[in-house]
C-alpha cells in the first residue's frame, strides 16, 4: 500500500484509525469499499502489535516515549511510581512490561487515556490489573462503556469491560502532581473525537498532545464521536500557547518527538486546507469537485504521503465545515 511512494505499515504510524480510513491505490473509497478492504484489520493490528519491538525515547524529568504500540505512548517514572499517558494495543504486553521494568523498579499507578480509540486504550484493562488507576475525560468513558460505531470506518466496536473504563473523569480542565511533576490536563472540545485531552508536565516543559497531533502525517477525524477540523485547529492553537521553543511535543502519530516549530507548521496546515475547503463548499461545489480542484496539493509531498490520503482528508475537512 502507498501514496506517492512505499512505506512501511508497523510501528511508528500503523494503526486502526489510519488504516481504517485509508486511501487505497491514491484514490478516496466510499466508508464501505474501505471496509471491504480492511477486513480483519483489528486482528491485523494485534498481529503487528505482537511481534513489532517497542522503542524508547528518553526525554527528561523522568519522561520517555514509548513506540510501537498503536499511538505513541508517554511514560513518567519517578518516585510515586510510573504515570502512563496512553495504553497502547494489548497484544503489545508483554514487551511494554519490559520496557517498564528497564525504566526502573516502580509499578504502574496512573494512566492517563487522551481519547477513547482502539490504539490508544486497548491496553487500559492489563494496566488497571497491574494496578493503575485510569483517567480521561468524561466522554472517553462514556464511548468506552458504550457501543460505539464508527461511520468513517464502517465499524461498530462493542463495550469495553469496567476494568478498561476510567475510574476517574474530569470536563474541562485538571491538575494533578505525581512524580515530581505538576500536570496539566486540558480538554480540547470536538478535535480528534469530543474527548481529546493534552498532558503538560510543567517542571519537564513536555507536553503530550495526543492524536490533536499527527506529526508528518494527515490526521484522522472522528466525526462520529464529536470530531471536527475547527476543534484540530483550535487545540493545536490551545497546545501552542502552553509550549516554547524548548518544549518537547510528543504526538499522538507519526515521529514521536516534536517541537513547537513542528506543531505550528502542521497547524498552518490545517487551517490553509480548512479555508481552501469552506471556500469551495461555500461556492456550492459538491464534494467530488471539490476533490478534483485539489485543495491539498500544496501540502501534499509533506503531508499527504501515509495511509490518509489527500482525497480523504478533503472528505474529511468537508464533513466539519
Amino acid at each position: 500500500m502507498s501514496n506517492g511512494h512505499t512505506r512501511t505499515l508497523s510501528r511508528r504510524n500503523f494503526c486502526l484509525c489510519c488504516v481504517a480510513s485509508a486511501t487505497f491505490a491514491g484514490g478516496w473509497l466510499s466508508p464501505r469499499q474501505v471496509f471491504a478492504q480492511a477486513q480483519g484489520i483489528v486482528d491485523m493490528i494485534r498481529d503487528d502489535a505482537a511481534r513489532a519491538p517497542i522503542n524508547v525515547h528518553s526525554l527528561r524529568g523522568g519522561i520517555s516515549v514509548l513506540e510501537g504500540s498503536g499511538g505513541n505512548i508517554g511514560v513518567l517514572a519517578g518516585p510515586d511510581g510510573k504515570l502512563l499517558v496512553d495504553a497502547g494495543i494489548t497484544a503489545s504486553r508483554p514487551r511494554i512490561l519490559d520496557v517498564l521494568a528497564s525504566l526502573g523498579e516502580q509499578p504502574v499507578r496512573r494512566l492517563i487515556n487522551t481519547h477513547w480509540h482502539f490504539d490508544h486504550a486497548d491496553g487500559n484493562a492489563w494496566l488497571n490489573a497491574e494496578g493503575a488507576a485510569i483517567l480521561a475525560h468524561e466522554n472517553t468513558r462514556k464511548h468506552l462503556l458504550g457501543a460505539q460505531r464508527v461511520d468513517d470506518w464502517d465499524f461498530d466496536f462493542p463495550p469495553s469491560p469496567l476494568s478498561a473504563t476510567p475510574s476517574e473523569v474530569m470536563s474541562d480542565s485538571q491538575s494533578l502532581d505525581f512524580g515530581g511533576q505538576t500536570l496539566f490536563l486540558q480538554h480540547h472540545p470536538a478535535a480528534h473525537t469530543d474527548g481529546d485531552i493534552s498532558v503538560t508536565f510543567s517542571q519537564a516543559n513536555v507536553i503530550h498532545a495526543g492524536d490533536i497531533y499527527w506529526n508528518g502525517i494527515y490526521p484522522f477525524i472522528d466525526h462520529s464521536t464529536g470530531g471536527g477540523i475547527n476543534g484540530m485547529i483550535a487545540g493545536a492553537d490551545a497546545i501552542l500557547s502552553r509550549a516554547d521553543d524548548d518544549t518537547i511535543i510528543i504526538p499522538g502519530h507519526g515521529q514521536p518527538v516534536s517541537n513547537r516549530s513542528e506543531l505550528l507548521s502542521y497547524r498552518d496546515m490545517l487551517v490553509a486546507i480548512r479555508d481552501a475547503v469552506r471556500s469551495l463548499k461555500s461556492q456550492g461545489k459538491m464534494l467530488g469537485e471539490i476533490i478534483a480542484e485539489k485543495p491539498t496539493s500544496a501540502f501534499d509531498a509533506k503531508w499527504g504521503q501515509f495511509v490518509i490520503g489527500p482525497d480523504f482528508f478533503v472528505k474529511l475537512v468537508h464533513e466539519g465545515v
